[in-house]
């Protein structure tokens, strides 16, 4: 490479939230001059946008730091900087400053677009610059982005979370919830448009509670229905909802916006409402049930998808047994499972805590229900024409093309590199359990949209 260019590396883990907060710290940086790089030996500042849902991530964070000790004793030069919610963690941040004495800069989630001024502190006073704001200060608007993808694009809606399920860390390292004005959303909407883009998502910890901070009654449902109005926008998604807060209008809105995708992401994360109650989800099996059944009535071969938890402390047999009887019954396009794990300062750290081999034993067998579930659904999809926004050719084959349709289902198929970018109807062939196997077919012989 050449050394007259500066080159950075940021390393992200978590959820699609710290996806866009790294595409915002891109952003600054090629602002400031540096480049993209995905090596290690060639770059000049490494960045590490880390999670801690999960205690896997923070062992991840930790790990590569540890090798990350050689890099820098080997480049003195090197910026190493650590953010995310990880540090926004009581006591996480002084953790990794003894531990790691190495790491330059180590800030939080709620002073991201801070990051020129911090480096230029870090570059001029050779000193080592921990920042972690303790509360949210705003919405920065204006950010620079730089986005990977060309075709579809995250654009976050609202900040923090305001539910403080039992078991979630993320209230206390996102803050409580905070909407952009609206006026904000449909301006990078409309630049992304110009860009080229077909696809936006929307991302917020509960985009169905956006606007309950804003001083108006405009709410989530308006902000789609404005929204499907843009032209040149081809498709819009958003995740993630609270089945709490999904209520009829909302469902009545979404089957009336024709750029709206036929795809709900619904966390339901156990089916026992026992469980359910020591969650803090505010809702019951019940409650949840009624509402797919409401959403499949207004918007028939909708696709549903959920995360699913295993193992929360005190579950029984019985409440699993529940969780299963609601995945056959919701019947779940494809859901996110995962085994319960502590997170040092939420409520749920202090229950009983269900033994890990009862937890593994549990994850096994739903895994298998649902991929059986999948799989079925998958099938049922033969022989339709389905719409697919090709996004490109396949990872395996330069031959074959990958799209995703309106329900977010993956499609392989033969064709042309040219089509990329565009709107094509594929006739399946074939379901398979993690995607639909599909031939192009004339525009005309659109049977689905």
């Amino acid at each position: 490479m050449d050394r007259a260019e500066k080159y950075y590396l940021i390393l992200t883990f978590g959820c699609q939230m710290n996806e866009r907060d790294s595409e915002s710290l891109s952003g600054m940086l090629e602002d400031l001059g540096y480049s993209p790089t995905e090596s290690q030996e060639d770059a000049d500042i490494i960045i590490l946008n880390t999670c801690c849902v999960r205690e896997t991530a923070e062992s991840k964070v930790f790990g590569l730091l540890g090798r990350l000790r050689k890099r820098k004793t080997a480049n003195p030069n090197l910026i190493i900087g650590v953010c995310g919610c990880m540090t926004q963690q009581e006591d996480a941040a002084k953790r990794i400053r003894h531990s790691f004495p190495f790491v330059d800069l180590i800030f939080g989630t709620h002073n991201v677009h801070e990051l020129p001024r911090m480096l230029q502190q870090v570059q001029e006073n050779k000193e080592a610059v921990l920042e972690i704001w303790t509360s949210e200060k705003g919405i920065a608007e204006d950010v620079p982005v730089r986005r990977k993808d060309k075709l579809k694009a995250w654009v976050t809606i609202m900040y923090g979370c305001n539910n403080f399920c039992s078991y979630c860390i993320v209230p206390y390292v996102r803050g409580r919830e905070r909407s952009r004005k609206p006026e904000d959303i449909f301006k990078e909407i409309k630049e992304l448009v110009k860009e080229g883009y077909k696809e936006v998502t929307l991302l917020g910890q509960n985009v169905n509670s956006y606007g309950k901070d804003l001083e108006n009654t405009y709410r989530f449902a308006d902000l789609l229905l404005d929204l499907d109005q843009i032209e040149g926008l081809e498709r819009i998604r958003f995740m993630t909802s609270h089945p709490r807060d999904f209520d009829r209008r909302l469902i009545q809105v979404i089957a009336s916006c024709r750029k709206v995708c036929e795809h709900y992401h619904l966390p339901v994360q156990a089916g026992s409402n026992r469980v359910l109650k020591q969650m803090n989800r505010g809702y019951t099996r019940e409650h949840y049930l009624e509402l797919i059944r409401e959403i499949r009535r207004a918007v028939p071969g909708a696709s549903i998808t959920a995360d699913i938890m295993v193992g929360f402390p005190g579950e029984t047999e019985e409440d699993f047994e529940q969780t299963l009887d609601l995945v056959q019954q919701v019947r779940f396009d494809s859901a996110f499972t995962f085994i319960y794990n502590t997170r040092s300062g939420t409520p749920a750290a202090k229950m009983e805590q269900v033994p890990e081999a009862i937890k593994s034993e549990r994850i096994q067998r739903l895994i298998e229900l649902q991929n059986k579930i999948s799989f079925e659904n998958n099938r049922m999809e033969e022989g339709k024409v389905l719409e697919v926004l090709v996004e490109g050719v396949t990872k395996s084959n330069a031959d074959r093309l990958a799209g995703r349709t309106r329900t977010n289902k993956l499609v392989v198929f033969d064709g042309p590199l040219e089509l990329s970018g565009s709107l094509v109807p594929v006739r399946i062939k074939q379901g398979r359990l993690n995607l639909l196997e599909g031939e192009q077919v004339p525009h005309n012989t659109m049977d689905m949209c």
